[in-house]
């Protein structure tokens, strides 16, 4: 019984007549592509894109020049150079921050190491160039990106829980936990 029911099926080839049912199913159905170039996906506030440096609002820079998020970084595509500030010791900045996008894996442990919340994902995925070189993102093109993408770097930021998205935001920042310059009384 079994044997005639393998050989009926093998005959008649019903796998491939269920598959081709199946074809014909959705033949008539509705669509599920996205036409790409002309309408976008909604994308959610956790989506990893291009990272961006942030700014406070008062347009100083929050980078602090801590490194961590250099030696965060897995792939080792970050580069950062700090210096002091020439008239108080022990304040640091970013003097040259690059980050070669050619090697990033998108993993989000930078904008988590980042003690200022400096750097922020964007939903910016439409980077692609002709040169490999212009993938090669340095200071100000980092900081241009976080100003033109800036709401979707916050939103990242928020939904990850690193900043808050009330007022109390806008009074956190980084102080120095104490006064860096003494004078001396005689």
């Amino acid at each position: 019984m079994k044997r005639s029911r393998s050989l009926i099926q093998k005959i008649l080839m019903l796998e491939i007549v269920k598959a081709l049912w199946v074809v014909f199913r959705h033949m008539f159905g509705k669509g599920v592509t996205f036409q790409y170039p002309h309408v976008k996906r909604a994308l959610p506030d956790t989506h990893r894109g291009a990272l961006g440096l942030l700014r406070y609002d008062d347009g100083v820079e929050r980078c602090v020049g801590c490194d961590l998020c250099e030696a965060a970084c897995p792939s080792r595509c970050i580069k950062v150079v700090s210096e002091q500030i020439p008239d108080k010791p022990l304040v640091r900045y970013a003097s040259e921050f690059y980050i070669d996008m050619t090697k990033c894996v998108f993993c989000g442990f930078c904008v988590e190491a980042c003690p200022v919340n400096a750097l922020g994902m964007t939903k910016l995925y439409e980077y692609s160039t002709e040169n490999k070189r212009d993938l090669y993102f340095d200071k100000k093109k980092l900081y241009e990106i976080g100003e033109k993408y800036f709401a979707d770097a916050k939103a990242y930021l928020v939904a990850h829980r690193q900043e808050q998205a009330d007022e109390t935001a806008k009074a956190y920042r980084y102080k120095f936990p104490f006064p860096v310059l003494t004078e001396k009384k005689e």
